[in-house]
């Protein structure tokens, strides 16, 4: 019988360490928590534009809207080739097709509308890898019978490095903001307790295109690219130390 009670003992002592290492203790943070938002911005001259472009076509059939609209766009894309855009890089943004009718009164007096044809719109975003060249795209754009013309944006083909030298800065300043305010309260140190981040990449308000009128014929659209910017928003939470 003894010999019984002394196994179950031993038996007991056994499953508790097990029942033990399965625990999970959770301590929670009881220093004061700092909470930081941080933005960083790294500019640089962009290496890509984006421009948009497209022709319209009114005539009294639908038909024929379409079709007058097709041949005018062939030549257009025609155009963009002989410039040496890649066909990648031209792209199909939207094509619409709707009636239109004339809402103005007549003599003075309140008339129904009045239907007048069809309007055909086909229209084309363009990728163009030469900043350089923006202007003279325009004008081959317009000269090819493009009826409109958008853009440019411009863009970094690759904004890796910027954000990655934006995330270092937006740190260090979110590090020197959590000492600043460790010492300030009297504590000895902040110490990094939670991290995230958001990051975009930027763009400048679209330039004012402006065509010339000089008696230069070569002269072309004259296009600023600016610079552009990519930037990390950082949001932080440093527990302050004694």
């Amino acid at each position: 019988m003894k010999s019984a009670i002394a196994l179950m003992t031993i038996a007991a002592s056994s499953i508790a360490p097990a029942a033990i290492a399965q625990t999970s203790v959770t301590v929670a943070e009881k220093a004061p928590i700092v909470t930081l938002n941080v933005t960083e911005t790294v500019e640089a001259a962009p290496d890509q534009a984006i421009v948009g472009t497209g022709v319209q076509t009114r005539a009294p059939t639908a038909v024929e809207a379409m079709r007058g609209n097709a041949a005018k766009m062939e030549k257009l894309i025609a155009a963009l080739a002989k410039a040496g855009i890649p066909k990648k890089d031209i792209q199909t943004s939207g094509i619409n097709l709707s009636a239109q009718y004339d809402y103005s009164d007549r003599a003075g007096q309140p008339t129904p509308p009045r239907f007048i044809g069809y309007e055909a719109s086909n229209q084309l975003s363009i990728k163009l890898q030469d900043v350089k060249k923006v202007g003279t795209l325009l004008d081959t754009m317009v000269a090819a019978g493009a009826t409109n013309v958008s853009g440019p944006s411009f863009t970094i083909s690759d904004p890796t490095p910027m954000l990655a030298q934006a995330r270092g800065a937006a740190l260090k300043t979110a590090k020197m903001q959590a000492d600043y305010y460790a010492q300030a309260a009297g504590y000895r140190s902040a110490r990094l307790v939670t991290l995230s981040e958001s990051s975009s990449e930027g763009r400048p308000p679209m330039p004012m295109m402006v065509r010339s009128f000089k008696e230069d014929a070569a002269a072309a659209t004259p296009v600023e690219p600016g610079q552009v910017g990519s930037s990390v928003t950082l949001t932080v939470q440093y527990a302050l130390e004694r």
